[in-house]
């Protein structure tokens, strides 16, 4: 059933109250790759991007704290 203008209005608003948003670009036909990937793990284009990020970012900071 589709959003009604004010519902849409709505989630626009806390959208943009709620989350930062920038875009990604990549090559044609790495994000069909990519939104398999997501599917087969039973998550969202979106989730898939940033439990990626948040991996890369916990990764990241073991290999600072591991070089001490």
């Amino acid at each position: 059933m589709p959003l009604t203008p004010a519902q849409r209005k709505a989630n626009d608003k806390y959208i943009a109250k709620a989350y930062d948003r920038f875009l990604i670009s990549t090559k044609k036909g790495r994000k069909e790759q990519l939104q398999a990937h997501a599917t087969a793990q039973g998550e969202s284009l979106n989730g898939f991007v940033n439990r990626a990020i948040d991996e890369a970012i916990t990764n990241d900071n073991e290999g600072k704290n591991n070089e001490s």
